[in-house]
């Protein structure tokens, strides 16, 4: 999402009915809902249908191809793919859930400051500069460095890592209310800069973080897939997509099965979210469609 987009979001004369109009025509919000919805309803109800226990080894059982008794198959240690993939859906959304508020929290702080107050500017974008000088994962893998592996470090690693992005986006958004006459008048009358901030700056840049919000989801879970995979982040047993694909890369040969799976919740739950965020952007822009 650029700072353009930003700010035309933040400008005054935004209508709700209009985005709501564009939300209804959005094929790609269709489509992402539908995905995110479909993850959340899994994430409830996986303690009900999964089938086995995800963490249970049976070897006599190890290798299976999809079945009756196994629909997705099983892996090295014989436990139940779908299980386990289910299980997965609620780590990858806790870890989405929990790095974007990381990010969200001081990225949004630190952006609202930046463009409120001209003398803070300057230090926090600089700052911001100097940990975008470093692409997003391998400045998780610095601080995962640090911290050690594990998927709570993982989390925290990956919500800092995307703290920059949300503090340009809120910062460029802040800068086109800052200057309107309503913020400008309450200044004036003496209101304090916090009631300001939160009663007349945070209502006209929601858009922008929204949007910067749902497609860091999509952002998160790949980087902390990836991360797993890596070694650094969740540690077997853990159900987690992205160490499955490490223990199954070994046995690609003659179990492709126990990759392929994992690897497509991972396609379909990024797909997913990036639709959602793509479909809100374009929504919330009123350069790209039509009234």
């Amino acid at each position: 999402m650029s700072e353009a987009l930003a700010r035309s979001i933040a400008a005054p004369g935004y209508r709700a009915p209009t985005l709501w109009r564009r939300l209804g025509r959005s094929w790609q919000v269709r489509i992402g809902a539908a995905v995110v919805a479909a993850l959340g309803l899994v994430v409830l109800v996986t303690p009900a249908v999964a089938p086995y226990d995800p963490a249970q080894p049976n070897v006599q059982d190890r290798f299976q191809g999809p079945s009756r008794a196994h629909p997705l198959g099983t892996d090295d240690l014989g436990r139940d793919l779908l299980s386990r993939i289910l299980y997965g859906s609620r780590i990858s959304l806790a870890i989405g859930v929990i790095a974007v508020g990381i990010a969200f929290t001081g990225g949004v702080a630190f952006g609202l400051f930046a463009g409120f107050y001209p003398r803070l500017d300057n230090l926090i974008m600089r700052s911001m500069d100097v940990l975008l000088a470093f692409p997003g994962l391998l400045l998780a893998i610095a601080i995962l460095g640090a911290l050690g592996p594990s998927l709570t470090n993982a989390m925290i690693a990956v919500g800092i890592a995307s703290i920059p992005s949300f503090v340009r986006i809120t910062r460029s958004a802040v800068l086109a209310v800052r200057s309107q006459e309503y913020v400008e008048a309450s200044r004036a009358l003496g209101v304090r800069d916090a009631h300001i901030l939160v009663r007349h700056v945070l209502p006209n840049i929601s858009p922008a973080v929204i949007v910067t919000t749902t497609l860091s989801m999509a952002n998160a879970i790949l980087a902390a897939s990836v991360l797993s995979f890596l070694g650094l982040g969740a540690q077997p047993p853990t159900p987690e997509w992205g160490a499955m694909v490490f223990v199954a890369k070994n046995y690609l040969g003659f179990a492709p099965h126990i990759a392929l799976f994992p690897i497509l919740a991972i396609f379909v739950t990024v797909l997913g979210f990036n639709f959602l965020g793509d479909g809100l952007r374009d929504a919330l822009d009123p350069r790209l469609s039509r009234l």
